[in-house]
């Protein structure tokens, strides 16, 4: 299959709510929501992808550096590339309702799996999604993180008990959804959570924690204070407010308050493996993607998937060979152009 034969075929089965355009910017969907734009006038999804733009790279070429590692220790797994899919929900009601939710995360966690590396799944107004992913992902050995939305922290619980029992290598709350319109619409009530409540859920099992939709210094401090083993710096892909900065411009004071404290995640505009670099030179451990993969399920199923993280990793390789960087260890800022 060509890239472009899958792009083709995800542009049918998006049943126009995504046109899968070449750049994947926000312009052409700006306000679709639900759908799969940014919120409101869709600066912030825009945002994220025109951030990563101006950053600009030093390009180094006297060094040895030949086949660079890029292989990542996270969750007592390796995985072969500092990248995984995002967790994203909602096919029937924001992706043209033509794919059922099994039918497009069966192929994503197939994927990365083949691929060394993970999907993450999450839940939504609809108890059934959830348990359709974890059923999925117990299939495949539970080659997968689960993202929980952040209702009443009972609820919250429950659901990471189910995790457990699906076999997730972590789970975590994607606590940027408190604010999000698809939700609200189904009268179902997410809340925001103080540290304490945080701490609960941190608590409340064995497996690492994640807290999703941290935008601000502060509150990665307040993150780890309540223990958690990482943060996805998110505002959500853009879709729940409008006119927030992109998440690489807020990456690098994040990171270094943080001071390698917790994991440091971050989603937001990447698309490439350049991006992917660009991103762990701020300050990320590793990078989550959400919308490509989407596209790269619907248009190849697991074949797709594998495809677009093959183009990943050798556009990754290349970046990290052209600006001397042996293994992510050796990826700061002193390789970005200021």
């Amino acid at each position: 299959m060509e890239y472009k034969e899958m792009l083709d075929k995800a542009r049918e089965k998006y049943n126009g709510s995504c046109k899968a355009c070449r750049v994947c910017d926000g312009v052409a969907c700006r306000g679709q929501v639900p759908g799969m734009g940014g919120k409101g006038t869709g600066k912030a999804f825009i945002e994220n992808v025109a951030a990563l733009d101006r950053i600009k790279l030093n390009m180094r070429v006297i060094h040895k550096v030949v086949e660079p590692d890029m292989t990542i220790d996270l969750f007592g797994k390796e995985l072969d590339l500092p990248v995984m899919a995002a967790p994203i929900t909602g096919t029937i009601l924001n992706m043209g309702g033509l794919v059922t939710e099994k039918e497009y995360i069966e192929p994503v966690i197939e994927g990365c799996k083949n691929m060394g590396t993970y999907a993450m799944v999450g839940d939504t107004a609809v108890p059934q999604i959830l348990l359709d992913n974890l059923e999925v992902m117990e299939k495949y050995d539970g080659a997968g993180i689960v993202f929980i939305k952040p209702w009443e922290n009972g609820n919250i619980i429950e659901k990471i008990k189910k995790a457990e029992k699906a076999g997730a290598l972590a789970v975590g709350v994607d606590l940027d959804a408190c604010g999000l319109v698809t939700l609200k619409l189904h009268g179902t009530p997410v809340f925001a959570k103080n540290i304490d409540e945080i701490r609960e859920l941190v608590n409340s099992t064995d497996l690492p924690f994640i807290l999703k939709g941290i935008m601000t210094p502060d509150e990665a401090l307040m993150a780890v204070e309540a223990g958690v083993y990482g943060i996805v710096v998110s505002n959500h892909g853009g879709r729940v407010q409008d006119y927030t900065p992109g998440t690489a411009d807020v990456l690098s004071e994040i990171a270094k308050a943080v001071d390698g404290r917790i994991k440091v995640f971050v989603d937001g505009g990447i698309r490439t493996g350049v991006d992917v670099l660009k991103m762990l030179a701020l300050g990320a451990d590793a990078c989550l993607i959400g919308r490509p993969f989407i596209t790269a399920s619907f248009g190849g199923q697991t074949q797709g998937v594998e495809m677009y993280i093959s183009r990943l990793k050798a556009d990754l390789e290349a970046a990290m060979v052209l600006t001397g960087c042996q293994d992510l260890a050796s990826i700061d800022d002193r390789i970005i152009y200021k």
